[in-house]
């Protein structure tokens, strides 16, 4: 069964979280707050959507996706951030069920496109994906800027009067 998620999910959310930075050997850099993430999820302003995959009751998988924007296509898009099931749980069609429940809403909305990024060292995404029929943008690079390695400000500076 796929499902929105709803506020009082937000502990499964992050607990299905941590399980894909340890499947992804990523474990050390997930510093969540749940108050914050069910305030990104559910608050006045949402940034992301979630929808959980379940199995007997119990959430074994998540994707969350949020909106961008094509100029070229004068449209809406969806990045797909994270798709993960529970690696005891895989090869039921959970995972399969997600993605096309995102894409299912990027055609309900419209959307030009809908788009994520896999670990080169992820084969067996790579397959799952390709098998939908994805093609990789090898033409592309993605860029990221992090407070921590960066000379830009992309977070509060206290010399500056934001409030």
């Amino acid at each position: 069964m796929i499902r929105p998620a709803t506020a009082a999910d937000v502990p499964t959310i992050a607990m299905l979280i941590r399980a894909l930075a340890e499947y992804e050997k990523l474990a050390d850099e997930v510093v969540l707050d749940e108050e914050q993430l069910r305030e990104h999820l559910f608050g006045t302003r949402p940034y992301a959507e979630v929808f959980l995959a379940e199995e007997d009751g119990e959430a074994i998988g998540f994707a969350l996706f949020f909106h961008n924007y094509s100029t070229f296509l004068g449209k809406p898009g969806i990045y797909l951030e994270d798709l993960f099931v529970l690696p005891s749980r895989r090869g039921k069609g959970h995972g399969k069920a997600l993605f096309l429940e995102v894409a299912k809403q990027a055609r309900e909305r419209n959307c030009g496109r809908l788009e994520w990024s896999v670990l080169n060292w992820n084969e067996p995404a790579i397959r799952f994906y390709e098998s939908l029929g994805a093609k990789p943008m090898d033409e592309w690079t993605t860029y990221r800027l992090t407070p921590s390695e960066s000379n830009v400000v992309l977070h509060r500076d206290p010399g500056l009067p934001l409030e």
